[in-house]
Protein backbone atom coordinates (compact mmCIF):
# COMPACT_ATOMS: atom_id res chain seq x y z
CA UNK A 1 0.00 0.00 0.00
CA UNK A 2 1.11 3.59 -0.93
CA UNK A 3 0.11 6.46 0.17
CA UNK A 4 0.49 10.46 -0.30
CA UNK A 5 -0.86 13.01 1.67
CA UNK A 6 -1.05 16.60 0.25
CA UNK A 7 -3.15 19.75 0.93
CA UNK A 8 -1.06 21.33 3.79
CA UNK A 9 0.17 25.06 4.00
CA UNK A 10 0.41 28.03 5.80
CA UNK A 11 -2.55 29.50 6.69
CA UNK A 12 -4.16 31.84 9.47
CA UNK A 13 -6.01 30.89 12.62
CA UNK A 14 -9.45 30.21 12.60
CA UNK A 15 -8.97 29.25 8.85
CA UNK A 16 -9.14 26.09 7.41
CA UNK A 17 -7.94 23.51 4.89
CA UNK A 18 -8.72 19.91 3.35
CA UNK A 19 -6.05 17.17 3.46
CA UNK A 20 -6.28 14.57 1.69
CA UNK A 21 -4.50 10.81 1.34
CA UNK A 22 -4.77 8.71 -1.28
CA UNK A 23 -3.89 5.04 -1.33
CA UNK A 24 -2.33 2.65 -4.10
CA UNK A 25 -1.80 -0.60 -4.69
CA UNK A 26 -3.10 -3.48 -2.31
CA UNK A 27 -5.73 -1.21 -0.38
CA UNK A 28 -8.62 -3.83 0.40
CA UNK A 29 -7.26 -4.36 3.63
CA UNK A 30 -6.69 -0.84 4.57
CA UNK A 31 -9.59 -1.61 6.84
CA UNK A 32 -8.53 1.72 9.05
CA UNK A 33 -7.30 4.92 7.51
CA UNK A 34 -5.79 7.48 10.01
CA UNK A 35 -4.62 10.82 10.72
CA UNK A 36 -1.41 11.53 13.13
CA UNK A 37 0.58 15.17 13.31
CA UNK A 38 4.09 15.61 14.76
CA UNK A 39 6.14 18.63 15.81
CA UNK A 40 9.73 18.17 15.80
CA UNK A 41 11.15 16.93 19.67
CA UNK A 42 7.44 15.28 20.60
CA UNK A 43 5.57 11.98 19.87
CA UNK A 44 3.79 11.79 16.99
CA UNK A 45 -0.14 11.89 17.74
CA UNK A 46 -3.11 10.66 16.50
CA UNK A 47 -5.93 13.17 15.20
CA UNK A 48 -8.89 11.69 13.60
CA UNK A 49 -9.67 7.85 12.33
CA UNK A 50 -12.22 6.65 9.85
CA UNK A 51 -13.57 2.88 9.59
CA UNK A 52 -13.49 2.44 5.90
CA UNK A 53 -16.29 -0.80 5.90
CA UNK A 54 -18.76 0.93 8.06
CA UNK A 55 -17.36 4.87 8.22
CA UNK A 56 -17.14 5.22 11.92
CA UNK A 57 -14.64 7.71 13.24
CA UNK A 58 -12.52 8.44 16.10
CA UNK A 59 -10.87 12.22 17.13
CA UNK A 60 -8.83 13.37 19.90
CA UNK A 61 -10.35 15.74 22.37
CA UNK A 62 -8.40 18.30 20.84
CA UNK A 63 -9.66 18.51 17.72
CA UNK A 64 -13.60 17.65 18.29
CA UNK A 65 -15.70 19.81 16.50
CA UNK A 66 -12.89 20.91 14.72
CA UNK A 67 -11.94 18.77 12.38
CA UNK A 68 -13.79 16.64 10.06
CA UNK A 69 -12.41 12.92 8.86
CA UNK A 70 -14.77 11.57 5.62
CA UNK A 71 -13.87 9.11 2.68
CA UNK A 72 -14.47 7.96 -0.50
CA UNK A 73 -13.62 4.40 -1.15
CA UNK A 74 -14.03 4.77 -4.64
CA UNK A 75 -11.73 7.77 -4.77
CA UNK A 76 -9.31 5.54 -1.96
CA UNK A 77 -8.91 8.69 -0.83
CA UNK A 78 -9.53 9.87 2.85
CA UNK A 79 -10.10 13.57 3.74
CA UNK A 80 -9.56 15.47 6.70
CA UNK A 81 -11.41 19.13 7.11
CA UNK A 82 -9.41 21.12 9.59
CA UNK A 83 -11.91 24.22 10.68
CA UNK A 84 -10.61 26.77 13.07
CA UNK A 85 -7.34 25.96 12.78
CA UNK A 86 -5.55 27.31 15.74
CA UNK A 87 -1.16 27.65 16.09
CA UNK A 88 -1.53 24.56 17.70
CA UNK A 89 -2.58 22.59 15.04
CA UNK A 90 0.88 23.13 13.32
CA UNK A 91 2.31 19.82 13.02
CA UNK A 92 3.57 17.66 10.18
CA UNK A 93 0.10 15.85 9.02
CA UNK A 94 0.60 12.02 8.32
CA UNK A 95 -1.90 9.81 7.02
CA UNK A 96 -1.64 5.51 7.84
CA UNK A 97 -3.83 2.73 7.19
CA UNK A 98 -4.01 -0.39 9.73
CA UNK A 99 -4.80 -3.81 8.54
CA UNK A 100 -6.29 -5.05 11.28
CA UNK A 101 -10.02 -5.07 12.52
CA UNK A 102 -9.87 -4.13 16.13
CA UNK A 103 -13.41 -3.37 17.83
CA UNK A 104 -12.28 0.12 18.02
CA UNK A 105 -10.02 2.26 15.68
CA UNK A 106 -6.65 2.82 17.61
CA UNK A 107 -5.39 5.96 18.19
CA UNK A 108 -1.85 4.34 18.93
CA UNK A 109 0.70 4.82 15.89
CA UNK A 110 2.26 1.26 16.22
CA UNK A 111 -0.80 -0.39 14.97
CA UNK A 112 -0.57 1.50 11.71
CA UNK A 113 1.71 -0.33 9.06
CA UNK A 114 1.56 1.57 6.22
CA UNK A 115 3.05 5.68 6.29
CA UNK A 116 2.14 8.92 4.07
CA UNK A 117 4.65 10.86 3.70
CA UNK A 118 3.22 13.36 5.70
CA UNK A 119 2.31 17.56 4.61
CA UNK A 120 3.08 20.48 6.70
CA UNK A 121 0.29 22.24 8.18
CA UNK A 122 1.29 25.73 9.97
CA UNK A 123 -1.07 28.22 11.47
CA UNK A 124 0.10 31.48 12.31
CA UNK A 125 -1.87 33.72 14.65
Amino acid sequence: VQLQAFGGGLVQAEDSLRLSCVASGRTSSSYTVGWFRQVPGKEREFVAGIRKTSGSTRYADSVKGRFTISGDNAKNTVYLQMNSLKPEDTAVYYCATDSTLLPLISNSQGQYDYWGQGTQVTVSS
